[in-house]
C-alpha cells in the first residue's frame, strides 16, 4: 500500500516537473509575426516631453495592432506590412509621408519598396512627390507591373492610374521639417564662408538627425510567408535627385522565406554600401548564422564604416532581431498572440 502511494506521488511530481518545463520552454520560444520601426538617431529620454513620447508610443502601437489585425484574420504579410506602414506614412511624426523633410530645393521626395519573402518579387518607387502613401505604390509597382523600380514623374502617373490617392504636394508640408530645412541651409551658407580659404573640405557636413526616422515593417503570416517594407522621405537638404537606402531591394529592404524579413533605418549611403538587407540574409543562409547574429553583425560592419543606425530582422521561425548603433530606435513587435511591446531608448 505504501509503495502504491509514495508511486502515486511520485508520477504526480514528474507530471507537474513536465508541466512546468514544456510552460517554461513554451515562454522562452515566443513567436513574433510583425515587428515595425519608425528610425533611429539621437533619441533621448531627457530631450523627450511626456506628450511627445505619448505621441510615439500611441502611433507605433497603432501601425502594430493594424499590421496585427491582417495577420490574425488570415491575411497575407504583404497586407500586414501595408497596413502597419500606412499609419506611419499618415503620421506627421515620422520622416514618411505626411511627415518625410525637405530636400534643399523645398520639395518632399518619398521612397519605398515592399518584397515578397515567397516569391521574391519587388516593387519600389522614388522621389515620388504626389503619392499619398509610396508604400501603396510600391506594391502596386509589384503587383500591376513587370518592373521592380519605377521613379519620379513616371512613377506617379502609373500610380495614378492604378487609382491610388493622389494629393496636391502641399499635403506633406510640416512646420518642424520645414524649420529642418532652414537650419540645414543656414549651416551650409555658414560652411561656404569659413571655406573661402580652400582650407576646409568640399564635402557638407553630415547632421545625424536629419536623415533618420524611415519607417518599416516585417511580418510572418499564418501561412508561413514573409514580407518586408520600407518607406522614407530621405535626407534633410538632400540635393541632385539623391536616392537613399530605403526603395533599393537588397540595401534598405529584403524578404526571403528561407532567411529572414528585414527593413532598415540609417545613413543610407552605407546600407547602399553594404547590400545590408541582403546581407542579413546572406549571412544566415550561407553562414548559417541566426538572424540575431547576422543582423548585428551587419550593423556592426555599417558602423566600423563610419555609418549609423539601425534595422529589424525576422525570420521564418518568428524569431525578432532589432540592433541600432545610435541613441535609440524607435521600435515595436506583436508576437502571434497579439501582445504589444513598444521601445524608443537604448
Amino acid at each position: 500500500m505504501m509503495k502504491k502511494i509514495l508511486y502515486t506521488l511520485l508520477t504526480c511530481l514528474m507530471m507537474v516537473g513536465s508541466q512546468d518545463n514544456s510552460q517554461a520552454q513554451a515562454k522562452k520560444e515566443v513567436k513574433y509575426v510583425l515587428a515595425i520601426h519608425g528610425g533611429a538617431g539621437t533619441i533621448l529620454k531627457k530631450n523627450m516631453t511626456d506628450s511627445l513620447e505619448k505621441a510615439y508610443i500611441a502611433a507605433l502601437t497603432e501601425a502594430l495592432e493594424k499590421g496585427y489585425a491582417k495577420i490574425k484574420n488570415g491575411e497575407s504579410s504583404q497586407d500586414a506590412v501595408i497596413a502597419a506602414i500606412e499609419v506611419m506614412e499618415n503620421s506627421p511624426l515620422f520622416n514618411a509621408g505626411k511627415g518625410a523633410v525637405f530636400t534643399n530645393q523645398g520639395k518632399n521626395e518619398l521612397d519605398a519598396s515592399i518584397m515578397d519573402g515567397k516569391t521574391l518579387k519587388a516593387g519600389a518607387v522614388a522621389g515620388v512627390t504626389i503619392v499619398k502613401n509610396p508604400i501603396k505604390a510600391a506594391r502596386a509597382v509589384m503587383d500591376k507591373s513587370e518592373h521592380v523600380m519605377m521613379i519620379a514623374k513616371g512613377a506617379e502617373e502609373f500610380a495614378k492610374k492604378q487609382g491610388l490617392e493622389i494629393v496636391d504636394p502641399q499635403y506633406f508640408w510640416t512646420q518642424q521639417r520645414w524649420d529642418g530645412l532652414q537650419r540645414a541651409l543656414e549651416r551650409d551658407k555658414e560652411r561656404m564662408e569659413l571655406d573661402h580659404d580652400g582650407q576646409q573640405s568640399n564635402l557638407p557636413p553630415v547632421i545625424k538627425d536629419e536623415k533618420f526616422g524611415t519607417v518599416g515593417c516585417v511580418a510572418l503570416d499564418k501561412a508561413g510567408n514573409l514580407a518586408a517594407g520600407t518607406s522614407t522621405g530621405g535626407m534633410t537638404n538632400k540635393k541632385f535627385g539623391r536616392v537613399g537606402d530605403s526603395p533599393i531591394i537588397g540595401a534598405g529592404n529584403y524578404a526571403n522565406n528561407e532567411t529572414a524579413a528585414i527593413s532598415c533605418t540609417g545613413w543610407g549611403e552605407f546600407y547602399i554600401r553594404t547590400s545590408a538587407a541582403f546581407n542579413v540574409s546572406a549571412r544566415m543562409k550561407y553562414g548559417k548564422e541566426n538572424v540575431a547574429t547576422a543582423s548585428k553583425a551587419v550593423i556592426d560592419e555599417i558602423g566600423k564604416l563610419g555609418g549609423d543606425g539601425g534595422m529589424i530582422a525576422l525570420d521564418a521561425n518568428g524569431n525578432v532581431a532589432m540592433p541600432f548603433n545610435t541613441e535609440g530606435m524607435y521600435r515595436g513587435t506583436v508576437t502571434e498572440d497579439g501582445e504589444v511591446k513598444v521601445e524608443i531608448y537604448k
